[in-house]
Order: structure tokens, then sequence, then C-alpha cells
């Protein structure tokens, strides 16, 4: 078996922690402002052409969950008052409470975070893509925030070849592993150095941007892309436990419909508030 490295290193971390009752707490993670370069080299295995240009990006302080909102979490969200739009308790396919929320629609996620800023009167919302990925990096240029490869003790995505479409279980030299067929519980796997769990794979997670085939003139300044789209899509990060593992890179991306509710798509929340930790 051929030779590859992981990265793992130790970094303090700040959360603050919302109280949603019955114990039930959504922890968020203070995102430090900081420049990155966004999207994927012209000679990074895998990648595609919707991961260019790179493009220098600055970043303002947020806070961004720790974890994909949860199931638990969920429930004691759609317990709210209703904003827009009703909201299922029980959406997800595989049940778990502290397994992440998923088969839920962009407008669903939308509406979560709008009950969930009535609830708190702060501002939560989706993460705009440049968020996400300078979250998901956290300070690193490979690509996966662990390393040049990733393997299914650190992540929970299609470990296994797909001869059918002729995928592979394994990304550039790292090892083939499990096919877990269904989602994990949160923190199941190690965090990156911001401290934030399952940035790749589990479940894809909700942008608040549309989608873009390119980065030419996207915004250079962290914000949400959400003009000059020829699509009605948006913006999926991270990969899920049915992708392969090259899905699940810093700088791979995929759209959906925001009407459709798929049990590999969930979401985290941010808040860009200026909070007391």
């Amino acid at each position: 078996m051929a030779n590859f490295f992981i990265e793992r290193q130790k970094r303090t971390t700040k959360y603050s922690s919302e109280d949603l009752g019955n114990g039930i707490k959504l922890d968020m993670v203070l995102i430090p402002e900081g420049d990155f370069i966004m999207g994927a080299a012209e000679d990074e295995l895998d990648s595609t052409d919707a991961e260019r240009p790179q493009h220098k990006v600055t970043v303002s302080t947020f806070f961004m969950g720790r974890y994909p909102v949860t199931q638990e979490q969920w429930r004691a969200v759609a317990a709210l008052p209703q904003v827009n739009r009703e909201l299922k308790a029980d959406p997800s396919r595989f049940k778990g409470d502290k397994r992440p929320v998923e088969q839920v629609s962009w407008y669903e996620a939308i509406e979560f975070c709008q009950r969930l800023s009535q609830h708190t009167e702060l501002k939560y919302t989706l993460p705009s893509e440049a968020e996400w990925e300078y979250a998901c990096r956290a300070g690193t240029t490979t690509p996966f925030h662990f390393g040049a490869t990733i393997t299914t003790d650190l992540a929970n995505y299609r470990g296994t070849d797909y001869e059918e479409f002729k995928w592979s279980g394994s990304y550039g030299e790292g090892p083939k592993g499990k096919y877990r067929e269904e989602t994990t519980p949160v923190g199941t796997f190690p965090p990156n150095n911001f401290g934030l769990w399952d940035m790749h794979g589990n479940v894809w997670e909700w942008c608040e941007d549309l989608w873009h085939d390119n980065y030419q003139d996207a915004p250079t300044n962290g914000s949400s892309w959400t003009t000059n789209s020829n699509s009605s899509c948006y913006v999926l990060r991270g990969g899920s436990w049915d992708s392969r593992p090259n899905s699940c890179r810093s700088a791979a991306r995929y759209l959906n419909y925001r009407v459709l509710a798929l049990n590999y798509i969930g979401f985290r929340v941010v808040c860009r508030v200026p909070r007391t930790l």
C-alpha cells in the first residue's frame, strides 16, 4: 500500500452555545477573519473547472455551527412559531437525535434559520459558499483539511468502488474503505483546526449562494453570490455518506434545486452578528 500523509494539529477553539430548550444546545464556533485562496488548482486531482479560477477571498469573523444541524435541534426549532412555511418535525430517513437532519430543502433550511433568528434575536443564516470553504479549510491548502487524501476512518463517504459508474473508493494514494450506506452521528470523526466536525462527508450542506458554473467575477469579500446566475439551483458543499471521496474535497461543489429534499442533504448555520462568548 502506498504511503500517504494525514495532518493533525491542535488549536484553541472558542465556542458559544444557544439554548433551544429541553437541554438541547446549538454549539457555535468562532471562525476568525482572514484571507484564503478559494477553489482548486489546475493540478488538484479530480478537480473541475467549476472550482476555478482560484481567487483570493477576505472573510470577516463569524460563528458557524460546530456540527451539521442535528435531528433533535431541528425538532426544537421546528416547534417554534412559523415564519413563512411549515416544517416537518421528523423529515429524516436515517433516524437518530445526534445524526444530521436530512431530507430538507433549501427553503426549509432558510425557514429554520428564520425561526432560530426570531427566537434568539440574532441573525442566523446559511453560510456563503466562501465562508463554508474558508471554514472547511481552516488554514490548509490541501484537498482535505487533514491532508492530501481521505480515509473512512476520518469521514463518512462511499469508500468502496462503484463499478456501475466507475467510481473509485479511494482518492490519490489513499486506501479504499467502508461504505456505511447511512449517516453517522455528528462528531464521530476528528474536527478540523477551527473545531468544526463533519466538514467532509456525512451530508451535503446547503449554502446561501445561487449556482454559478465557475468563479469568474465571484465576490472576493466572503459574501453570498446571489446575482448574475442563469441557474435556479443552489450550492451544496462537503460531500455525503453516498459520495465518492473526490466529492468530499474542500474545493468540491455541487448543486441542487432549492425545492428538493434528499436523504444526503443537510445544512449548518452561521451567525454573523457579534456576540459575547
